[in-house]
């Protein structure tokens, strides 16, 4: 069997990842595997060090618009292609004409240098060759069902950012691709527990109180977390990152959408809208609310951006199943919406300046509910219910002349008839629960009761930074879970 060797000790996280590239390096089988996640998130650096001198020919498509705002038609993405051809050391002659020539050039070249070990095809940012009228998908479909599956040694790796294209035309492919990629790996942000061995690895020293900040501005997206610098505190990289004027991640947001969907602007204009009101809104209500038409459109819009991660879709606890919200996720976007967005004359030291401002702490407290809810995992271990039937959702009652209105933000409902009714408290301090607060837990507990099953029991959890401060209330909390729990790595 051939062998197969990997320095994981380079890469933070991602073991599972690596070991299932490696099973299917070794399967001794043609194997058809497609690696989707959000923009930045590390795909690429994935594949480049799993697969480190394995890879026998490598392309990456050409992003849609050029520096100029150019689109990159079928023309150009086939002249880069022929490039990489020639870079991997097939004999000049000429360009392809068409996708169906290209992926031929490729097989011939490919049965030129079989040695009988496994090649492996890299195609990086596969949605990006997908041109209006280009016929790739077919081509595709050609070269992967008319020949490469057919290759024992074969073994075919694609990445892309536009998730939902890589859904629609690969893992959920209803075409000549149906059922053909044999593995996928959707790439998800770092945890906390990664985040923190990543900074580790880069000598950037930072308190668990600051990198679960830095989370709630780069939402564990590795390439952003590149910038951070070591010779910086937390507040001095987000204004080197942000409000500089020529701040790395100062033209990100637009990035985001031009490079991964064929219609930015609507979907930009959602997300914009979307980050308007923390629960979220209906379908009927964006439409209303972007001018957009309520029709298949939408639904598509809405749907690559639940897949590629910036948004996601869920029922509130108490409506009925059939009424779905849309709520902004993404804390880069969140975060960028809040701050960056909306400042009109660039000051370069804004974050310094406002780091003990109301407006920031209030943002604080809303950005750890959001990290909570991205942690959700370590809390149920830390409540010892990983292994119950259950789901989360977010409450929200408006309040009216007879009673005051309530927010939750996370309840746990679980198999074994118990409601874990969460609280998120973001503090430099251990959290003491006041009078008017434990009247408030009192409230909610009250409106909570009438909507349940009788026999239903309702505990109440603390989620906070630095734990509970011992008083007459404190009791109000069954379950106090901290920082420290969240950032412990699962399966550990």
């Amino acid at each position: 069997m051939e062998k197969y060797k990997c320095n994981m000790e380079a890469i933070i996280g991602r073991k599972n990842e690596i070991n299932e590239l490696k099973t299917q390096y070794l399967s001794g089988r043609a194997e058809f595997i497609a690696i989707y996640g959000r923009r930045r998130v590390g795909k690429t650096f994935l594949v480049d060090e799993a697969l480190n001198g394995k890879i026998t020919f490598r392309h990456a498509g050409l992003s849609p618009v050029d520096a100029n705002g150019k689109a990159n038609n079928l023309k150009k993405q086939l002249q880069h292609f022929y490039q990489s051809l020639l870079l991997h050391g097939v004999k000049k002659s000429h360009c392809p004409k068409n996708w169906l020539e290209a992926f031929f050039m490729l097989e011939m070249h490919l049965q030129t240098i079989d040695n009988g070990k496994r090649q492996v095809v890299f195609i990086d940012e596969l949605p990006w060759l997908d041109t209006p009228r280009s016929g790739f998908v077919t081509a595709l479909e050609a070269f992967w069902n008319g020949w490469a599956c057919h290759r024992h040694n074969m073994m075919l790796v694609v990445c892309g950012s536009a998730n939902s294209w890589m859904l629609d035309n690969l893992v959920n492919n209803h075409g000549g691709l149906y059922g053909r990629t044999t593995y996928e790996i959707k790439l998800s942000p770092f945890t906390l527990a990664e985040c923190e061995l990543f900074y580790k690895s880069k000598g950037v020293v930072m308190s668990r109180y600051d990198i679960a900040q830095a989370y709630m501005m780069l939402g564990g997206i590795p390439y952003y977390m590149n910038y951070i610098s070591r010779e910086r505190s937390l507040a001095q990289n987000i204004d080197a990152m942000f409000f500089n004027p020529n701040g790395k991640l100062r033209g990100e947001f637009k990035r985001l959408f031009e490079s991964v969907f064929t219609q930015p602007e609507e979907l930009e204009k959602i997300v914009r809208f979307l980050s308007t009101r923390r629960k979220g809104f209906t379908r009927e209500e964006i439409a209303k609310g972007t001018g957009l038409f309520y029709n298949g459109d939408l639904s598509k819009w809405l749907n690559a951006l639940v897949a590629s991660d910036f948004i996601e879709r869920y029922a509130p606890f108490g409506e009925s199943k059939r009424t779905d919200y849309y709520k902004l996720t993404d804390p880069f976007c969140l975060f960028y919406l809040r701050f960056v967005d909306e400042q009109k004359a660039i000051d370069p030291s804004f974050w310094m300046s406002n780091v003990k401002s109301d407006k920031i702490k209030v943002w604080r407290g809303y950005a750890f509910e959001d990290l909570c809810m991205r942690h959700v995992d370590n809390i149920k271990r830390a409540l010892g219910i990983s292994g119950i039937s259950s789901n989360q959702s977010s409450w929200a009652v408006i309040g009216d002349d007879e009673q005051d209105g309530t927010q939750i933000d996370m309840l746990i409902e679980r198999a074994d008839n118990v409601i874990n009714m969460c609280e998120m408290k973001f503090y430099s301090e251990p959290f003491a629960v006041k009078k008017s607060y434990h009247m408030k837990l009192v409230h909610r507990t009250n409106m909570l009761v009438e909507h349940v099953n009788r026999k239903t029991a309702i505990h109440s959890v603390l989620v906070t930074t630095y734990g509970l401060t011992y008083n007459e209330y404190s009791g109000d909390f069954v379950n106090v879970i901290t920082m420290d729990d969240l950032f412990k790595e699962l399966g550990k």
